[in-house]
């Protein structure tokens, strides 16, 4: 569902783009912050297959009324599909948005830790083959949902809006399936039972360590060899030792925030910047939300490839690739994704029309007769010749200079004076006629692309009759000659068919690309064939949405190495009875790297969507530098070799000392 979010946000509760992307980041941050809850729930209290369960109902309830909240009246909505209790649609959205945010967040860290759960621990080996399906599994679901879904929110052939309530409804309805699912192989799990309030030991734990140094540090005492060792006094070793292990591990995670922020943008900056583009691609069709799903088709693919192909050749090669330099990896290629989108970004600007400022005009000449005309735009300013039945690109002009223009055709000619308001845009119909120079000028009420790849479209009636014009489904009316219509809204992508219902004439159709504003002049009925002339007043986007794929394709190298190789660090190097813990910690970098977009995007100031990009990939590629720094100096542990020596140890001791004991079963029921 998150793959149409910013553009329900952008188009149907009619949010711009700024706030279409921070609430987008908003939502992400908190479905990340609340598997903090989830790993307290499972590891404290219920366990982790309840967790999964009773979440997972908040989870579908959170899908259905967000699906509820995209239904707009269909009798009685905006022409541009904007519903009009906007304040009840955006309340409902919202709530079904934090219900999301607590189911996903609370599953996050116990499905594969549960999953994780299933192994021995002498099944290594199997342990991190499951973790590359269990990856493979979620992309092969996002895969699907990313082709599926924009295709749902496509629009409605008999409301001609854009069809949300599918989109998020269809989710709603799978998710409560693939919960009965789940529940269904209960018997066959193997369900680890909660260890304790663990959490809250373990900030007891380092809260008392600060409190007794900080107590004794103008006191002789021996030196210990961790600062967690000053909690010795209260709490036992393997509390003090476990803890030592989860701090190690979160420590190295300070810097991972800064690939989530630049990753996540995926479903927000790269979906705004394909609405921008062709989405023409050989004979598909792309919609700009569909543009997601390379990301899931390279992981389907790369995943095996780089498991049963690239590592063993690594390996092979006797390089030592470990987890942390993989992740290492991963941060860098993530940053030169970000590099490729902006060097795309420039391409982009440089096909955006430009527009008057507030001291210009600007006019756009289409000759309507069958002889050439000069115009003259005084004084002195621009001078153009038009061709019959030609136009001209927009012509820029000075307000404060333009007095009058003059116009000459065949014997024929007109001068008028001439006022034009500032930062507009005009078109200035001529034609020579028998009775004289016709000269009409239109305000071309357009001020930026179509939005989400669409079309408008306006017509102007050039034959000496009054017809009946239509494009499509949409009527233009009655027209009398050389009346111009107002722009209609069009899908992008589509060839349309014209209809004149006063003369019997044969159809045209054409393909008008996405994002482009057309003027039609209908010239008349020649051998039973319509004439009909097309303009660009703005033309389509002309970059196609295929350069998109490489920096997609270095983004998905990135996520290969660095979040499968993060998801399988974070469980191996997690105490037994911390897995959720530290899962949620490494939940907790992907909230915190969408807060950094809401906070980057907002302090930088930067006009341009290409600096913003580089400014990302330049932060990404510093923290990169500092995170190789510290993993070059963790050392890896091994949790369960570690629990079996104070095993031992505790054994010892309650051998040799019988007190030790029922100090222990007193400490284990406290707990």
């Amino acid at each position: 569902m998150r793959a149409v979010l910013v553009l329900y946000f952008r188009y149907f509760l009619q949010w711009d783009d700024n706030l279409s992307t921070a609430i987008y980041h908003t939502f992400v941050a908190l479905c990340y912050l609340t598997p903090i809850l989830g790993a307290l729930i499972a590891d404290s209290w219920l366990g982790k297959f309840k967790t999964i369960f009773f979440l997972s109902i908040i989870y579908t309830i959170g899908q259905a009324v967000t699906a509820v909240s995209s239904i707009n009246d269909l009798t009685d909505h905006n022409r541009d599909g904007s519903p009009d209790n906007l304040s009840l649609h955006i309340a409902l959205s919202m709530i079904g948005l934090i219900l999301i945010a607590l189911g996903t967040g609370g599953i996050k860290p116990c499905v594969s830790a549960f999953g994780g759960d299933q192994f021995d621990d002498d099944q290594e080996k199997e342990r991190t083959t499951f973790f590359s399906i269990f990856y493979l599994s979620i992309n092969a679901g996002s895969l699907l949902s990313t082709i599926i879904t924009p295709t749902l929110r496509g629009e409605s052939p008999h409301f001609k809006q854009r069809c949300y309530p599918l989109a998020f409804g269809v989710p709603a309805a799978l998710m409560a399936f693939s919960l009965i699912v789940f529940v269904l192989g209960s018997k066959l799990y193997k369900k680890v039972k909660p260890e304790g309030n663990i959490m809250i030991q373990v900030f007891k734990c380092i809260g008392f360590a600060i409190k007794n140094r900080f107590r004794h540090r103008s006191k002789e005492f021996p030196k210990r060899e961790h600062w967690l060792d000053w909690a010795s006094e209260k709490y036992s070793k393997r509390l003090i030792a476990q803890t030592k292990m989860v701090l190690k591990v979160l420590f190295l995670y300070i810097p991972l925030p800064m690939f989530w922020a630049l990753f996540d943008q995926q479903g927000s900056r790269w979906t705004l910047q394909a609405t921008t583009m062709d989405g023409k691609i050989g004979i598909l069709q792309v919609q700009p939300d569909q543009m997601q799903v390379v990301n899931p088709i390279l992981i389907v693919l790369m995943v095996p490839v780089v498991d049963g192909v690239v590592y063993p050749l690594i390996k092979k090669c006797k390089i030592n690739f470990t987890p942390l330099r993989k992740i290492t990896v991963g941060m860098f290629l993530a940053s030169l994704a970000f590099v490729a989108a902006a060097l795309l970004q420039v391409q982009i600007d440089k096909t955006l029309p430009v527009f008057p400022s507030a001291e210009q005009s600007q006019v756009k000449i289409i000759n309507l007769g069958y002889s050439d005309a000069a115009v003259q735009f005084n004084p002195q300013l621009h001078s153009v010749n038009v061709s019959s039945l030609m136009s001209t690109d927009y012509l820029t002009l000075e307000n404060s200079q333009l007095q009058s223009l003059t116009i000459k055709s065949g014997s024929n000619a007109l001068s008028q004076n001439i006022k034009l308001q500032g930062g507009s845009r005009y078109t200035l119909l001529v034609k020579n006629t028998f009775l004289g120079i016709f000269a009409g000028l239109v305000f071309d009420n357009v001020t930026s692309k179509p939005e989400e790849g669409n079309n408008l479209i306006r017509v102007i009636n050039n034959i000496p009759l009054t017809l009946n014009i239509s494009v499509k489904d949409i009527s233009f009316g009655s027209m009398p000659y050389l009346s111009v219509s107002n722009y209609e809204l069009m899908p992008g992508g589509s060839k349309y068919g014209f209809v004149r219902t006063s003369i019997p004439c044969v159809v045209g159709v054409r393909d008008f690309g996405y994002g482009g504003v057309h003027t039609l002049v209908v010239n008349g009925c020649p051998n039973y064939t319509l004439d009909v002339r097309y303009f660009d007043d703005i033309p389509p986007n002309s970059v196609s949405i295929a350069w998109q794929i490489p920096q997609y394709f270095i983004l998905t190298c990135a996520e290969v190495v660095f979040s499968v190789t993060g998801l399988e660090f974070s469980y191996t190097q997690a105490p037994s009875n911390m897995k959720s813990v530290l899962q949620a910690g490494w939940l907790l970098t992907v909230a915190i790297g969408n807060i950094i977009v809401l906070i980057v995007a907002g302090a930088s100031g930067l006009s341009e969507q290409w600096a913003e990009y580089v400014l990302f990939a330049g932060l990404l590629l510093v923290v990169c530098v500092i995170f190789a720094v510290m993993a070059y100096f963790y050392t890896y542990i091994d949790p369960n070799e570690i629990e079996a020596q104070l095993d031992e140890e505790e054994e010892k001791q309650v051998n040799d000392n019988p007190e030790v004991s029922e100090k222990r079963v007193e400490a284990d029921s406290q707990l």
